[in-house]
């Protein structure tokens, strides 16, 4: 089996057309999209999705605001200042969020869970030029 991997350059280079073109060429060959910001390849291929999933990564913090006093505990410790109180109200600002958990942790009423972050979808297709 051979493997031919495209990575890396700037955007609109023309990566997906290469794949693509190769994609035409090529006989019994898996192709895969794995572009994490612009996953583009099926604007080509047109697949037909086979199969749907929900795609996770990582860990995201959640408040419960009823568990929640405010107490500002979570604030003091989060190195990336991703957390405020906003009108009386803890806020985590999920961008600047690195998912460390140390919020949870040092919540003295666990009012901070940890929790699996759903970016997406990934799938399965099939195109006129194979999977």
């Amino acid at each position: 089996m051979k493997e031919i991997v495209i990575i890396s350059g700037k955007g609109g280079t023309g990566k997906t057309v290469i794949t693509a073109s190769m994609a035409a060429l090529a006989k019994n060959k898996v192709m895969g999209d794995c572009d994490v910001d612009a996953s583009n390849l099926y604007l080509l291929l047109h697949p037909e999705i086979k199969e749907k999933n929900d795609f996770y990564a990582g860990i995201i913090p959640s408040i419960d605001l009823e568990k929640c006093t405010n107490c500002s505990r979570c604030q003091e410790v989060c190195r990336f200042d991703a957390i405020k109180t906003i009108k009386g109200q803890t806020v985590i600002d999920l961008i600047s969020c690195e998912g460390c958990g140390l919020c949870a942790l040092v919540c003295p009423v666990q009012a901070i869970q940890m929790k699996e972050n759903h970016c997406g979808e990934w799938y399965i297709s099939e195109t006129n030029m194979g999977l």
